[in-house]
């Protein structure tokens, strides 16, 4: 199984057209994944990615015609939250937007609707979701992945594609992985995730990579003490980040307190998750715990 996107999920690209769209588009048709419509306004009725996907003028009309459930968005910043708005109005189950850079106050008033209205989002400012072999939504090189029983979560698209080579590294393959992005506010947590794959009965180990700033990984942390019964490993970046200074993520700023890198790897320790001290060490540690479970 997976969580979130598999081979049967019916993919509509927002920005199908512009550069970014085309370019990442192909790759995931090549990869696989049930691209079935784009939507560009004003370029409704032409066919693009090698004529394989129609073009609609929007996401309603995109869903009604070819049953589109699941999103992935490349638009400006500017635009990125009417699209996001857009796709959960017309009735799509799972939004992945990529942009980089959409304004704080836009995903205010994102936020409040996709949770009114049950809209899985994930991002922005993301890398996306592949589940091994079956879909691959966003801009991560798929071909380090491999199919296994471990699943990812990552603030950093980066960090997520290392992870996912110290894995393979070691044998040890992916169900999904997923980088819910580093922005201030975003769509779908640490917490969500960690919730999802421990009901995913294929998936047997998770690693959890975060960063600097905020609470979101001692939240999951703490939740996942309580309600896990899988092995947890753990990696946090950032760990000579001066106080007071953003480093990379709009999100990753320490402000004192326990949003600290030492801060976290404590309370992620004292919450049974082992927390690799280098992410070279991530895969090691994952078959360790695998090996103990077994």
């Amino acid at each position: 199984m997976s969580i979130l996107v598999n081979k049967d999920s019916k993919v509509v690209i927002q920005g199908v057209t512009g550069s970014e769209g085309q370019f990442h588009g192909q790759q995931m048709l090549n990869y696989g994944t049930n691209i079935v419509a784009g939507v560009t306004p004003g370029k409704g009725g032409q066919k693009t990615l090698n004529e394989s996907v129609p073009v609609f003028n929007s996401v309603e009309e995109a869903v009604s015609l070819t049953g589109a459930n699941t999103s992935i968005i490349f638009v400006p910043p500017p635009f990125a939250a009417d699209a996001i708005i857009e796709a959960s109005f017309a009735g799509i189950n799972v939004v992945v937007c990529i942009t980089e850079g959409v304004p704080i106050h836009d995903m205010v008033k994102v936020k409040k609707i996709v949770d009114q209205r049950e809209t899985r989002l994930i991002g922005p400012n993301c890398p996306g979701i592949i589940t091994v072999d079956e879909c691959k939504l966003g801009i991560m090189p798929s071909f380090i992945c491999k199919k296994g029983n471990i699943g990812v979560i990552s603030k950093s698209g980066t960090l997520t594609y290392e992870a996912i080579d110290q894995l393979v590294n070691v044998g040890l393959g992916q169900t999904t992985a997923i980088g819910i992005g580093g922005d201030p506010i975003i769509g779908t947590t640490m917490k969500d995730c960690l919730e999802l794959f421990e009901n995913d009965p294929e998936t047997n180990g998770i690693v959890i990579i975060g960063e600097i700033g905020g609470q979101m990984e001692i939240e999951a942390a703490r939740w996942a003490k309580t309600n896990m019964t899988k092995p947890v490993v753990g990696f946090i970046a950032g760990q000579t980040a001066p106080p007071g200074r953003r480093m990379g993520h709009a999100g990753a700023i320490v402000s004192g307190g326990d949003d600290t890198a030492e801060a976290k790897m404590r309370i992620l320790d004292e919450c049974g998750i082992n927390v690799a001290e280098s992410v070279a060490d991530i895969g090691e540690l994952m078959k360790k715990k695998m090996i103990t479970k077994g």
